[in-house]
């Protein structure tokens, strides 16, 4: 992989709503999902999830398919493994050796998912950033975010 491609597919899972398409998509397998059940498992409307999906279909992460009258995605893992192998190369000097006991990948316990925040809080954190920066609510301590 070269740099600009792994700058390209860093960029789009640099943003919340994009990782969690992709990784939703990494877990759905090869066969993928239809738009509409992507975003009815996020809860991502319609346009926003579009704008989502064309930013990983150019970066390389994804790939789309008609089928009758969904259309399907999937993860494209052979980039994602690129996108593996190209950061980590180099890991440890080189020494794949040194690499499986030094640093070896992190794994999620089994039978429990990652810990994800919930869809209501994120909605939450946003109208009340929302309505900080209008001057309407005091956020304590809190940052606004934006999507």
């Amino acid at each position: 992989m070269e740099m600009a491609s792994a700058i390209a597919a860093l960029g789009a899972l640099a943003q919340e709503s994009r990782l969690e398409v992709f990784r939703t998509l990494v877990q759905a397998g090869p066969t993928g999902l239809a738009a509409g059940e992507i975003g009815a498992r996020l809860g991502l409307p319609s346009p926003t999830l579009s704008f989502h999906l064309n930013q990983l279909r150019h970066a390389g992460l994804i790939a789309s398919r008609r089928h009758s009258r969904s259309i399907i995605y999937a993860a494209n893992y052979a980039a994602m493994n690129a996108l593996l192998a190209y950061l980590t190369e180099n890991c440890c000097g080189g020494d794949a050796e040194a690499c499986l006991t030094a640093c070896p990948p992190a794994t999620a316990p089994a039978g429990k998912p990652p810990a994800r925040r919930s869809r209501a809080r994120r909605i939450a954190r946003r109208t009340s950033a929302a309505a900080a920066s209008a001057g309407k609510l005091a956020v304590p301590g809190g940052r606004a975010s934006r999507r």
